[in-house]
């Protein structure tokens, strides 16, 4: 092999490798998203390698211009990227040295690609992380605005999707803030996990060199450096937890499309989605189809099979460093993609959403959605929860055999079913009345769910 194409490790090998091997090997071709974070981490391996004394100050000024250089070119579109360099950091230490010469071999003193793709990896997802946080805190703004703004507007609540009890459109979209905080707090969890340097590790049992590792760390913004160089090329939990955070993320998303679905159908009818958030048929001119909810439903089955393919890749590798390993960015980068993506459809799309208020109301009308305040009333007046229970489902068999709502029996026909019943009655059985009785912390009156606003925008 010649100097020109042999590879960085030629030394030990008589042959070339094979061109498919070569190619069937190689990462760059979705590596090279690292490329930022590969330059971010060798000018602070560079910096601290002249502090301890490896480089020189020429040598290393001559590596941080160097690098500084080549990530102009690769953000223009100016770099060449060759499979026969296999990966990222090769490319980048190739022209590293086409550019500088020599100075440019002695950057990967003390360090291997092992901790490097890890320390790289882990500075992707923690960038990743943040602008993820960020799309998440754009649709929980979303959702409190549209709950403040939605704080009286009555709508059927459902269990077994059959209606069950009514509360508030605000109250409802409260409940999908909720889910996402928790999504917040698990990135944010996880993020603290993610952000441990591996670098200084080297292949997998550290380096005779004196490297400063905390000072690395420093530089590149790490809580601290990793503690078992073993355990630092090998772990790949934090990626895995990521994307079981992530797949969390996606199935609460999924939840919320498949309500958004549901609702715009003519069968509920319970909102009504921008037009550009939707898609038409090619066949029949009527139809206004919720694409962005359906495949965002859609996706989500492409998250959980991200994190399903990272626990298998790891399940059986021993220590330290396996060629597995690389089959974790794809499904992680994917991951990334994916979630953002959903996310900032969201976080555009729902501002926009329109509650029909009055096609709502009357949909909350039907299933006797009062009967529970019906029971509540007749336990405040001294009945037992259970004997309350049974004349409420015999008030509802009326209602059913009648084709009438419990607020439309009349008061002659419920005391017949319970002296117990007084005029009062009809003051609980108003959709109105129910919600804000429900006058507790947590609950949905319009008065708890602004104040469930005000504690979340603090």
């Amino acid at each position: 092999m010649s100097s020109d194409t042999a590879k960085p490790w030629a030394g030990r090998f008589t042959q070339a490798t094979d061109a498919f091997v070569e190619a069937f090997t190689a990462s760059v071709d979705f590596d090279q998203r690292l490329a930022p974070y590969d330059i971010q981490g060798s000018l602070a391996h560079a910096r601290m390698l002249h502090k301890v004394g490896v480089l020189t100050e020429a040598e290393c000024k001559s590596i941080v211009d160097g690098l500084e250089a080549i990530a102009v070119e690769i953000e223009r579109g100016d770099f060449f990227w060759s499979v026969e360099l296999e990966d990222v950091h090769m490319n980048i230490e190739a022209r590293l040295t086409d550019r500088i010469g020599i100075a440019g071999k002695k950057l990967h003193t003390g360090r291997s690609r092992n901790d490097q793709v890890a320390t790289d990896v882990r500075l992707y997802l923690r960038a990743e992380i943040d602008a993820i946080v960020a799309e998440l805190d754009r649709l929980r703004q979303a959702l409190l605005d549209l709950a403040e703004r939605e704080a009286d507007t009555i709508m059927p609540g459902f269990t077994h999707l059959q209606v069950a009890q009514p509360v508030t459109f605000g109250h409802h979209m409260m409940a999908w803030f909720e889910m996402l905080c928790r999504d917040r707090e698990r990135l944010l969890d996880c993020r603290k996990r993610v952000n441990v340097m591996p670098l200084g590790a080297a292949a997998l049992a550290g380096t005779p060199y004196p490297l400063d590792r905390d000072y690395t760390a420093e530089l590149l913004g790490f809580e601290r450096p990793s503690y078992n160089s073993l355990d630092a090329v090998s772990d790949r939990d934090f990626a895995i937890e990521f994307t079981a955070a992530a797949s969390l993320i996606a199935v609460h998303l999924s939840r919320f499309s498949e309500e958004l679905v549901l609702w715009t159908s003519a069968q509920f009818a319970f909102i009504d989605l921008p037009d550009r958030f939707c898609t038409g048929s090619s066949i029949m001119p009527q139809k206004k189809n919720p694409d962005v909810p359906e495949l965002v439903r859609g996706k989500t089955g492409r998250v959980v099979g991200h994190l399903m393919s990272l626990i298998v890749l790891m399940k059986s590798q021993p220590l330290a460093y396996n060629k597995d390993n690389q089959e974790d960015k794809e499904p992680l980068f994917d991951t990334v993609d994916t979630i953002k993506n959903c996310l900032r459809a969201f976080a555009d799309m729902m501002p926009h959403v329109q509650p029909k208020r009055e096609r709502m109301y009357e949909a909350a009308k039907q299933g006797f959605a009062t009967a529970t305040d019906l029971a509540d009333y007749l336990v405040r007046k001294g009945v037992a929860f259970r004997d309350a229970h049974e004349i409420v489902g015999k008030a509802v068999r009326l209602g059913v055999e009648s084709s009438r709502d419990l607020a439309e029996i009349s008061l002659a026909e419920l005391q017949a079913i319970s002296p117990s019943i007084g005029e009062d009655v009809y003051g609980v059985l108003t959709l109105e009345g129910s919600v804000a009785a429900r006058d507790i912390l947590g609950g949905t009156a319009p008065n708890q769910v602004r104040a469930a606003i005000a504690r979340a925008r603090g």
